[in-house]
């Protein structure tokens, strides 16, 4: 081969190896600078879907998990004028900014009314010659400042400490949350439930057994704006005393009771000490947990007539909000509420619906042992524990005295017996009263039938015992 063939074979393969370098740069190039040329422009949403803006937070995300964001805007026009929420650049991408937007004095000279809200965001991607993808995002809203009005038609001028009040009240069209707060505890109010006024909303309220008697109850009114309108409920609390129970618990109980309702292995194999709390704490807070979200939510309507009944032929065992002290071995392990009646008949004794109702559960509820719960509407609901037998399933409609099961021990009962609990909106009230015609005479029927409150204090007026006039000289 010639001095002229070897040079040219030689620059052939230099120029093949250079041209495979720069393919390989440009390709190692394109790889690395494609991220950085990205088209997927960044995302704008709102944490709720609401086209009125008031005193609740209204916030805004804006996100761009490519290149990341490289400046944010955000203004509210209103009255003709732009007010600046937020307007930010950033000098190392981000994938995230939130914005917090709320009628408060930063925004003073926004007027109710008619407002747009727009948000930029644009990415820092050096696609569309550099300048980067951009979103724009623009929502008619309304502003609104004023809360909802309430008018008290008809309150209860004494409750019962652990038991239950009624009022009846009026409020304006926005409102789109009602009802009585008290403590951590809320009650909503339900609408066309008062003869003659379709306009007018009844809320049954608890002034609850774990409630401090000075805590406050009060009337309150949201619109979707976040606007709130609070009123103070006046009532006088009438003392209920509860007992306390010492109970002690013996080895017998923990293994024949306790033990079996633990489904975790591990936790039958504790110490007596570890079993009686794990059931008594932990499972017991379980059930009342499922007990409350069960007795959240009701039938919009009333379902019952007339005062509740209590079973037949049954003697009160144990009362309500009775507080039991347990002990082992003289030590004190735990503390817990009783939440209802205990009542005793006879063995295996067939247990009575209470009043009429639809059955909300029916099933095995850890220490309360096969339980049945009908709810009786506008958040009012009985339970019915330690059966020994169940009669009925979810969804039934149920009669005053229908027969829902038969006593039994199942559960945690120490031996035959119904435990009978009135809950309200979640939460455990007095049963007592629900028992007692007069009480529902004299606080609910007037009511119901569109009396207001000065309508109802007077026919109680005339309807209180005079003296007798030689008495009324004196």
């Amino acid at each position: 081969m010639s001095t002229f063939e070897t040079e040219r074979r030689t620059k052939h393969r230099a120029i093949i190896f250079v041209s495979l370098i720069v393919i390989v740069g440009l390709l190692g190039t394109a790889y690395y600078l494609a991220p950085r040329f990205e088209r997927e422009a960044p995302k704008i949403k709102l944490s709720r879907d609401s086209d009125v803006l008031g005193l609740a937070p209204l916030e805004i995300v804006v996100t761009d998990h490519g290149a990341g964001l490289k400046s944010v805007t955000a203004s509210l026009s209103s009255g003709g004028s732009e007010h600046m929420l937020s307007s930010e650049q950033y000098s190392r991408p981000m994938t995230e900014k939130k914005i917090t937007v709320a009628m408060s004095p930063k925004l003073s000279g926004v007027k109710e009314g008619p407002a747009v809200l727009r948000v930029s965001a644009r990415d820092g991607s050096l696609g569309n010659f550099f300048r980067g993808n951009e979103t724009v995002f623009e929502k008619n809203l309304t502003i609104d400042v004023t809360p909802p009005t309430l008018e008290l038609i008809a309150d209860d001028r004494y409750v019962n400490f652990g038991g239950t009040g009624v009022i009846v009240y009026k409020t304006s069209a926005d409102a789109v949350t009602t009802g009585v707060r008290i403590g951590d505890y809320f009650f909503p109010g339900y609408r066309s439930q008062i003869k003659g006024h379709p306009d007018h909303l009844i809320a049954f309220f608890a002034h609850p057994y774990n409630v401090p008697v000075d805590a406050k109850a009060a009337l309150v009114a949201n619109d979707k704006a976040g606007n709130t309108r609070e009123m103070p409920l006046v009532y006088k609390l009438k003392n209920v005393k509860y007992k306390k129970r010492t109970i002690a618990i013996s080895d017998n109980f923990i293994q024949s009771k306790m033990v079996p309702l633990l489904s975790d292995a591990s936790a039958r194999q504790g110490t007596p000490k570890d079993v009686v709390l794990r059931v008594n704490r932990d499972l017991r807070k379980e059930n009342e947990d499922k007990i409350a979200a069960i007795t959240k939510k009701s039938t919009p309507s009333i379902l019952w007539k007339g005062a509740f009944s209590q079973l037949s032929n049954s003697k009160v065992e144990a009362n309500f909000a009775d507080k039991r002290t347990y002990t082992y071995g003289n030590e004190v392990i735990d503390t817990a509420y009783h939440l209802g009646y205990d009542l005793s008949v006879t063995k295996h004794y067939p247990v009575e619906a209470a009043n009429s109702g639809t059955v909300a559960f029916a099933d095995v509820l850890g220490i309360y042992g096969n339980t049945v719960i009908l709810d009786h509407g506008l958040g009012l609901f009985t339970l019915y524990g330690h059966l020994s037998s169940i009669d009925v399933k979810v969804g039934d409609p149920i009669k005053q005295r229908q027969i829902v099961g038969k006593t039994g021990e199942t559960g945690l009962a120490a031996g035959d017996h119904l435990h009978y609990g009135v809950y309200l909106h979640g939460v455990a009230v007095l049963p007592l009263e629900w028992w007692d015609q007069k009480w529902i005479n004299d606080n609910v029927g007037p009511k119901l039938e569109g009396q207001s409150g000065e309508a109802i204090a007077e026919s109680r007026r005339s309807k209180a015992p005079r003296k007798a006039a030689h008495e009324r000289r004196r």
